[in-house]
This record gives structure tokens, sequence and C-alpha cells, in this order.
């Protein structure tokens, strides 16, 4: 995830996040969630969205891929399966130090915190079958990009717009990042927090003028005016906070495709 600018205490550079972050995007279901009663269809959260996003563009092989708010990585190597150049960016520092030593070396060995302070010494890897040398990570703010960083056939911002100071500043810069035709793919379980974005800055939930904010319909105000709206899906995720803690989220996931009379 992209913070606008960094949140208190920095939370996305302590251990406790990195160990979470892991786990989510890289490990095994023993290591996320070993009871046979968990949602089981909540794991592989990054690679269902890849997949979904295949489902709506053409990737070929001249294909460029985003992956904005990267995180520690895993969706943008899964992007990677389909297009022969990824570029994932993300505004902490420690998590891009980690996508780029998983690009390097295919695996890191970290701490999982089981009870406690009590942990244990773990291992994820990228998965097989995808080629590390097409990735490459940069360190960068959701809502100051640059096209010199691109033009791009598909995106994906997993989880971030609720994690930005100005939501609306980051959306509104994604037209000139993406071809004409070009498919953006936007998950989110709108978890609007003043600790991330000052209220005056959520897309949704809250009551203005007596009418409902929801997220989804500011985003179709915003994104409407270069996208077409494909469409919405439920995709449940979870994280692991340790090995009797969880979380259990749904994200809704919307799909956008650049109109191809838009430049």
């Amino acid at each position: 995830m992209i913070p606008h600018r960094p949140i208190p205490k920095n939370i996305y550079e302590t251990d406790a996040l990195r160990s979470q972050y892991l786990l989510f995007h890289y490990g095994k279901k023993s290591d996320i969630l070993p009871f046979a009663s968990g949602p089981m269809d909540a794991l592989d959260f990054h690679r269902r969205c890849v997949n979904l996003l295949r489902k709506h563009v053409s990737l070929g092989p001249e294909s460029i891929g985003l992956d904005l708010g990267c995180a520690v990585g895993r969706a943008t190597f899964e992007l990677a399966r389909f297009c022969p150049d990824v570029v994932g960016i993300d505004y902490s520092a420690q998590f891009i130090k980690i996508a780029t030593h998983l690009q390097k070396k295919g695996f890191i060995e970290f701490n999982k915190i089981n009870e406690g302070r009590w942990g244990e010494k773990t291992r994820v890897c990228v998965p097989s079958g995808i080629d590390r040398r097409r990735v490459r990570f940069l360190k960068g703010d959701a809502c100051r990009l640059s096209s010199k960083i691109g033009i791009f056939d598909a995106a994906l911002l997993l989880n971030l717009i609720d994690r930005l100071s100005d939501p609306q500043l980051c959306l509104l810069g994604l037209s000139p990042l993406i071809k004409s035709g070009g498919t953006v793919l936007i998950s989110s379980p709108y978890t609007w927090l003043e600790d991330f974005t000052p209220k005056k800055k959520w897309l949704g939930g809250f009551v203005a003028k007596g009418k409902l904010m929801k997220t989804i319909d500011t985003l179709k105000r915003i994104l409407g005016v270069h996208f077409e709206f494909v469409g919405s899906h439920d995709v449940p995720f979870i994280i692991r906070e340790h090995q009797r803690k969880f979380q259990w989220s749904v994200a809704q996931v919307s799909l956008w495709r650049k109109r191809r009379d838009n430049r």
C-alpha cells in the first residue's frame, strides 16, 4: 500500500507488519490458516485478483503492467506471468526493499509471530513458473506519479485507496498512465479511517446533503470521465495476525476500461 505521506508511527515499517504482509502475499495455506474450519476461499487473494483482471484485458508479448501500492510484491509477480514488463510501486521503503530482495533471490526468511513474543523462522518464496527478471520495484507516491514511469496496458490498485491521504488525487492521475483500451482493477474493503485519510477526503461512508455517499458511486463519478465501468465483484481475503487471530475481509473489486477516445 502507498500512503500519500508517512502515516502515524509509520506502521508499514514494523516487523509485525512485515510478517503479516509476507504471509498474506506468499504464505502457504499451512502457514496462514491451518484450521479446517477457516475461510479457505479467502487465500491467494493477489493471484485471484490478477486472474480476474486477465478476463477483461488482452495481455500480449509487448504488454506492460503496473501494480500500484504493491507492498511486498505478490501481485506484481503474478502479473509478470502474462506481461513481459511489470512495475511495482509502493511508498514504504521497507516493502520495496523486501520485494526487491524477493526479485533477486526468489525467497526471504523472517520471524512468523505465533503468540506474544514467541515466533518461528519461516521462509516464503516467489511462486514457481514466474520469470522474476520481468519485474522491477520502485519507491513512489501514488498521488504524485509521473508518466515517465511508463504507459501501461493493465494496472492493479489492491487495497490501496482507503490508505491514501488524497485518494481522489491518485484516481485523477490514472488516465495518463493507461493506454487506450487498457484496464484498471481496484480492490478495497473501504475501511475509511482518519488515521490514513482526512474525513473530508473520504470517497464514501458518510451522508452529504441528506444523501448516503458510497465509495463505488464516487469511483464512477471520478473515473467515469476517462474510463468505462466494467463491473464489480466481492472478493474475500484473510490476513494472519498470529496463529489464533485473523482479519477476514471482503474487498469490492471494480474493473475499469479506458475509453478508446481518450488519450
